[in-house]
């Protein structure tokens, strides 16, 4: 009998698709209420998650859909060095 792991799914909160985890992006709220991209999905901490792509990004930034996954406000700043952090990654 085969096992049937089951695949974690999570929401980006740019355009809503679901996705596996391996496929998104997570932004993690620290403790210390630090912004960051969780690059290893391990860190502790409230995580949000966004599609490999600054479209998806853009329109998070625009409907306030991590603000709300993360339940604190975002400075644009931040948003402009997750952007910077997504372009190093090489996406897009």
């Amino acid at each position: 009998m085969s096992t049937n792991r089951k695949i974690p799914m999570r929401q980006c909160t740019g355009c809503g698709e679901m996705k596996s985890k391996k496929e998104m992006l997570r932004v993690l709220k620290t403790t210390e209420d630090e912004i960051l991209l969780d690059t290893t999905g391990r860190k502790n901490g409230r995580g949000a998650y966004l599609c490999f792509s600054r479209e998806c990004l853009k329109k998070a930034r625009k409907n306030k859909g991590l603000e709300r996954s993360l339940k604190m406000s975002i400075p644009p700043e931040v948003y402009d060095s997750l952007e910077k952090e997504l372009g190093e990654l090489g996406t897009e």
